[in-house]
């Protein structure tokens, strides 16, 4: 009796072993086993918990081990709740903007926005001094993305930052809100242009002519269903503009648009289709 418990307390630790091998196994042969670190940038009124659903399901699935937290207080000082080590595969960075309603720029998001592109650069540099990245991916929701285009639009020349592989925008409001005109402007099909811009987007058009060409944009955004075509927030037409600020120079670009009531737009960041979305894009081989 006592040798046969033995023999199964053996086989069940050996088939747990396997398993674990297995997954690992997938996790190679599937994803990419690079040290790039992806950046995600949370929306207006929120915090990093916005970033970890979709984080703890890259962990999940196998991508990466290593998920660290860079708070960035409201003088855009930064901090991290731990190194990133040094042989880390696919790190995931969750940033939490303690400035997360951008004050002192209600009356003037447009430069609220280049603003908050600041604290998108100071995480960057502040990642560099820890391991110095030849390049980065960028994953924003909602108002992030807006500091992150920013980012790229202030930083595009400048030859000590790593380059960015990857864009992901998630529910971005480049051309405004719901409510506001230009939001609900027509947008070309084939271009992605607006027939009106608001001053955010016009302020960014240069993008046309400078934007990576080594950089592969995924645009994803809602529509609830309730007719409004939007995700509540952001018209559907104000996130399909990006493409006409990028999709001339950017390595690829590929929308992706989500229906039904978890499209809307706090809830696109804790939805399993954008979260398999995310992994195919950023990190499967």
């Amino acid at each position: 009796m006592q040798k046969s418990l033995k023999l199964l307390f053996t086989l069940v630790v050996a088939l747990l072993g396997v398993g674990g091998f297995t997954a690992s196994v997938h996790a190679v042969t599937h994803y990419v086993q690079s040290s790039t670190p992806t950046i995600f940038v949370h929306g207006w009124g929120s915090s990093s918990h916005a970033e970890e659903k979709m984080a703890n399901a890259a962990r999940d699935a196998g991508v990466t081990k290593t998920i660290v937290r860079a708070n960035v207080d409201k003088k855009g000082n930064v901090t991290f709740n731990r190194q990133i080590p040094a042989n880390a595969v696919n790190p995931i960075v969750e940033v939490n903007l303690e400035d997360n309603k951008l004050a002192g720029y209600q009356d003037d998001y447009t430069q609220g926005y280049r603003h908050g592109g600041t604290y998108v650069k100071n995480v960057v540099v502040a990642l560099q001094k820890q391991h110095h990245y030849k390049q980065i991916n960028l994953v924003g929701h909602s108002m992030g993305n807006l500091e992150i285009i920013n980012y790229i639009n202030d930083n595009v020349n400048n030859q000590k930052l790593p380059k960015v592989a990857h864009l992901v925008a998630i529910a971005g409001h480049y051309n405004g809100l719901v409510g506001e005109r230009e939001a609900e402007a027509k947008v070309d099909a084939q271009t992605g242009e607006p027939d009106q811009k608001d001053s955010a987007y016009r302020g960014l058009l240069g993008l046309r002519q400078t934007f990576p060409k080594n950089t592969a944009v995924l645009n994803i955004y809602g529509d609830v269903g309730d007719g409004s075509h939007s995700d509540e927030d952001v018209p559907v037409n104000s996130a399909k503009s990006l493409k006409y600020l990028v999709a001339g120079r950017a390595k690829s670009y590929q929308e992706i648009e989500i229906h039904g009531k978890n499209a809307q737009h706090s809830k696109l960041h804790d939805n399993s289709q954008v979260n398999k979305a995310l992994i195919k894009f950023l990190w499967e081989k």
